[in-house]
């Protein structure tokens, strides 16, 4: 039994897919089981709830010989890390009491920087926390995630440009969600690893913001441009959405340090996964942008 929570997020949704195409067996652990495909919840053994409650767990885990985790983003958390903290105690609590013997975790990437990245740092804490579980561990360590594009399909359709803070002319490292979900399903499906790792999982591309924006701009046929924003002006967009100083300071850090190259040290030795970014804009940006249009 591989237990999956967040099944009907972008990257567990499509692990729950890759599963069920295997016949393996699955147990979700979701808020909402209404909010499950049709076509799944009648393959998979669901578990309402949230997986920070050890209630919900107990019931999830039991015969359980996998487990995939990703803490669900919480932008009215008191802090990023007291948020992933309070999913990993419980989780490594759980997996202590049931004996689960792998898990895969969603992470970041940059394990090891020395100073506070935020939101990033959050994820690592969570890496540490499940670690003490004694279960085998796999925490896929991720750059910039391709999909963040969809939330700029306004600027992108309205204005012709997107927006992040980093340099347009440095490479920027980033990883399609499928890419994630492919790399989880390998792992969970093959139970022959052991110990605890980090694992990176990057894209095969080494774009520049603005060679992002000449990719798009050619998949989309119109001109589409990078257009830098200061840390100073993301932070006040932050606020004018209504985020708090804390969940400011958590998202800028991020930011920041991956400006300042907390992916280097991993991308250096990724293997590179199969979706470039030009095939993602063409299967994924195009079709949502002409839907956007229309």
């Amino acid at each position: 039994m591989i237990v999956v929570t967040t099944p009907t997020g972008q990257i567990g949704s499509r692990l729950v897919r890759q599963l069920l195409d295997q016949d393996k067996e699955v147990r979700v652990v979701v808020r909402d089981a209404s909010r499950l495909e049709d076509a799944v919840r009648e393959r998979v053994e669901t578990v309402e709830g949230s997986h920070d409650d050890p209630a919900v767990l107990d019931k999830a885990l039991p015969g359980a010989e996998a487990l995939f985790w990703l803490v669900p983003p919480n932008p009215q958390a008191p802090s990023a890390e007291e948020h992933y903290l309070s999913f990993a105690r419980a989780g490594a609590a759980a997996i202590a009491r049931h004996d689960v013997g792998h898990v895969v975790g969603v992470s970041s990437a940059g394990h090891g920087w020395p100073t506070p990245a935020g939101v990033l740092s959050a994820a690592f804490a969570m890496d540490s926390e499940l670690g003490r579980s004694g279960a085998a561990y796999r925490a896929l360590s991720m750059p910039f995630y391709i999909e963040n594009f969809l939330g700029q399909l306004g600027a992108i359709c309205g204005q012709g440009a997107f927006y992040l803070t980093c340099a347009g002319d440095l490479p920027l490292a980033s990883i399609a969600t499928r890419d994630i979900a492919g790399t989880a399903a390998d792992l969970l499906t093959d139970l022959s690893w052991t110990g605890q790792e980090n694992l990176p999982v990057f894209g095969p591309d080494r774009l520049t913001p603005d060679g992002m924006a000449e990719v798009i701009s050619q998949e989309l046929g119109r001109p589409v441009t990078y257009r830098r924003m200061s840390m100073d002006d993301y932070a006040s967009l932050l606020r004018s959405r209504g985020a708090s100083d804390q969940a400011v300071k958590d998202t800028t850090e991020a930011f920041a340090a991956q400006d300042l190259g907390i992916y280097d040290a991993d991308w250096a030795i990724a293997k590179p996964t199969s979706t470039d970014f030009r095939t993602w804009c063409r299967e994924v940006l195009k079709p949502a942008a002409d839907a956007w249009a229309s």
